[in-house]
């Protein structure tokens, strides 16, 4: 009998090197990493030349709370859109203002996607 989470978690690090062979980030374009357990989210800037992460956020840190506006989407999206705009505002305060979008072999889909939208809506440019 196969093992199929550890079928998907082989196939994502698959993915996720694939990615990670062109993309690359600089300290004026950082990589903007995305990670996703069932049920937080997690993104880093890093940059990658000098190998320093330079501002981290999590919805396990629970700085992260959802606001009115983002009330008409559900649970862990309008988590993931606020914990993005958090991210990007963190980021525009220590002077980054484009970022290399790092999906970490996950699909540009639902969390992944309201995360990186958040972060445009904080002021960060992909």
């Amino acid at each position: 009998m196969k093992n199929r989470s550890k079928e998907r978690r082989d196939y994502r690090e698959r993915r996720r090197t694939r990615i990670r062979k062109k993309i690359r980030g600089t300290a004026d374009r950082p990589r903007l990493v995305v990670f996703r357990s069932l049920k937080h989210i997690e993104g880093q800037l890093v940059d990658d030349e000098r190998g320093v992460t330079l501002v981290g956020l999590s919805t396990r840190g629970g700085d992260v709370s959802r606001s009115d506006a983002e009330e008409e989407m559900a649970g862990k999206i309008a988590d993931s859109y606020v914990a993005g705009k958090k991210l990007a505002e963190q980021a525009v305060e220590a002077g980054v203002e484009a970022v290399v979008f790092d999906r970490g072999g996950y699909p540009y889909h639902g969390r992944v996607k309201a995360f990186a939208d958040g972060a445009r809506a904080g002021g960060l440019r992909f």
